[in-house]
């Protein structure tokens, strides 16, 4: 066994090796930060995009769109990307590589969250450890550090072109054209809208592999409530246990893991909105069923300085690799904020009618200027004043007292007569109201979720006095369902039914590779390597006799061998797909094979 390399290195060769995931553009030399994904590694990447959307678009009844990569710059004006989506960049003055600077401090220190300091904290600290640069080992002490745009610019047209950004995130494209998804929810909360599709972030030091990338694939859920109405059905998941790391413990001396259920942790104010126990839960039972070694998973608060600014509360889903924790998923409460700073810079409603019970009576200051005066006067501003009156009738109604109120418009003052504004308080019956929808954000990253999938499946063990590598991945994501083998090549009988067995499971739905070449040995550790979980051999043994043909399945963790009629293969092997049926239930069913 290679006891000697890390369990990353040992990922990333067999990923190379296999068609798992490889830089990309390496006959140019490469790109940091890109990654191709080879033909077992995009098969992966699709199933568990694929059992992500069941469990949380198909089963909870969410919509999913699938918006541009590529939006206009007054997009991120509004969701402040363009302000505040930062990393914190040194640079070295010898060789002129740059690095984050959190990442340093954290490769080099207890310090878990450097995130949450100041560029000047940076800086102090890295003079405190004597960093040096891991390029050239350049002293990195007196260095600036400075904020760093992580998104990618570019232009959209030709000549005199619209700027535009690649999406750091694919919750912007959902919150963008919420005026018209609304719509398709008949206007009614609480509901949700998923999206799977790629974001792109200019990382300033790319690393382990496809952990941490300039172009990544998100699967994200917005879930759109009325803070006032709506509640999650917490009984699905009270139950449900789960390991758990508050803020309350990462900042005490002797802080530890509070082993709880979601239904406890909630009540007890642990997790302190329902909404985000909710989807934890569910995210931990997804989790297991994929294959994440649960022993190896944790979901950890974050800190106040490492949540965003709209977040009021966050959590992240960690999973252990190397001795790192690294996030995989991040819950997050997003109250009001996206979707009423696009209604504040957008041309359309970002907000849902709520419907009183009963219609009420209630009182409403509202004015009516006179626009004979106002147009005369402000020219071709006075449309801007009239609504400037009119919004500030509705905040401020004892602006209106005095003889004059003033409001301003377009970043100028203007002072109106209280008469030509025609203030009034009116009684009004009305229905019902505007809300703005808050978000609950459920945000999962695909290729981290791939890369923690291979490292907690990848096994090393010995077979008949031979080592062997293999992935020991859930039959529900594996790249490919099942491998079909003639246990010889030369015999027309095992070619044709295994010919036969392979166009049957392909038609019904399996992901199946052919293999006669090499000892049946072979064979198995090849399909082991990539993680396949099952092996149907065609033997002389199952054409023998006037009963029905039978095969072999092998069980790849195992070595376990049973004998199955080739008309029960296809059922019996969905079934363990889906989870309906153990392969001790197979064994139970038909016979076992002693010397397997």
């Amino acid at each position: 066994m290679a006891e000697d390399r890390t369990e990353g290195e040992r990922l990333t060769e067999l990923a190379k090796r296999r068609g798992y995931y490889f830089g990309s553009s390496d006959a140019y030399g490469g790109t940091s930060g890109f990654y191709t994904y080879g033909p077992q590694g995009a098969a992966l990447k699709s199933n568990v995009e694929d059992a992500w959307r069941d469990r949380f678009a198909t089963q909870e009844g969410n919509m999913e769109i699938d918006a541009p990569t590529i939006m206009p710059e007054p997009v991120f004006e509004a969701s402040g990307h363009l302000d505040g989506f930062d990393d914190m960049l040194v640079e070295c003055a010898e060789c002129g590589e740059s690095h984050r600077a959190d990442h340093l401090i954290e490769d080099h220190s207890e310090l878990e969250d450097a995130e949450t300091l100041s560029p000047e904290e940076a800086a102090e600290m890295i003079s405190d450890l004597d960093l040096v640069c891991p390029n050239c080992g350049a002293d990195l002490a007196g260095q600036s550090v400075e904020d760093f745009n992580l998104m990618f610019e570019t232009n959209i047209g030709p000549g005199s072109s619209t700027p535009g950004y690649l999406r750091p995130e694919t919750a912007q494209g959902i919150f963008v054209e919420f005026p018209r998804i609304k719509e398709y929810a008949r206007n009614r909360l609480p509901f949700g809208v998923t999206q799977v599709g790629r974001a792109y972030r200019n990382e300033i030091s790319p690393r382990k592999s496809i952990v941490r990338t300039r172009e990544f694939t998100q699967a994200e859920l917005e879930q759109f409530i009325d803070p006032e109405r709506d509640e999650p059905d917490l009984s699905t998941v009270e139950d449900v246990e789960v390991l758990l790391y508050p803020a309350t413990e990462q900042e005490a001396d002797d802080g530890d893991y509070v082993e709880t259920t979601i239904g406890d942790a909630v009540e007890a104010g642990t997790i302190g909105n329902a909404w985000l126990g909710y989807f934890l839960g569910i995210a931990q039972e997804w989790y297991e069923r994929i294959g994440v070694d649960m022993d190896r998973f944790r979901f950890r608060q974050h800190l106040a300085g490492e949540r965003a600014h709209y977040s009021s509360d966050c959590w992240d889903a960690e999973s252990e690799v190397d001795g790192d924790w690294i996030e995989i998923a991040g819950f997050s409460y997003r109250s009001d904020y996206d979707l009423s700073k696009h209604g504040e810079h957008a041309d359309d409603d970002f907000t849902v009618f709520r419907q009183y019970d009963e219609p009420q009576t209630v009182e409403r200051a509202v004015v009516d200027p006179d626009m004979s005066v106002l147009g005369p006067e402000f020219g071709g501003a006075a449309a801007d004043v009239k609504e400037a009156l009119e919004a500030l009738a509705e905040r401020d109604p004892d602006a209106f007292e005095g003889e004059n109120v003033t409001v301003e418009a377009d970043g100028e003052e203007f002072a109106v007569p209280t008469d030509v504004a025609n203030f009034s308080v009116e009684e009004q019956t009305i229905s019902g109201e505007h809300v703005t929808p808050h978000v609950v954000e459920p945000s999962f990253g695909v290729d981290r979720t791939v890369y923690t999938l291979l490292a907690h499946a990848y096994e090393e063990d010995e077979v008949d006095g031979e080592e062997r590598t293999y992935l020991s991945l859930s039959p529900g994501v594996a790249p490919r369902d099942v491998g079909v083998f003639p246990l010889v090549s030369n015999v027309d009988e095992l070619v044709d039914l295994a010919d036969d067995i392979v166009a049957d499971l392909r038609a019904a739905g399996f992901s199946v590779v052919y293999d006669d070449s090499g000892s049946i040995g072979r064979r198995y550790r090849r399909q082991d390597e990539v993680g396949t979980p099952f092996c149907v051999t065609v033997d002389r043994d199952g054409l023998e006799g006037d009963g029905e043909k039978t095969v072999t399945i092998r069980e790849r963790d195992s070595g376990r061998q049973v004998r199955a009629p080739v008309g029960a293969l296809a059922d019996e092997l969905d079934a363990v797909r889906r989870g309906d049926r153990t392969f001790d239930g197979l064994a139970e069913e038909y016979d076992e094979l002693a010397d397997a």
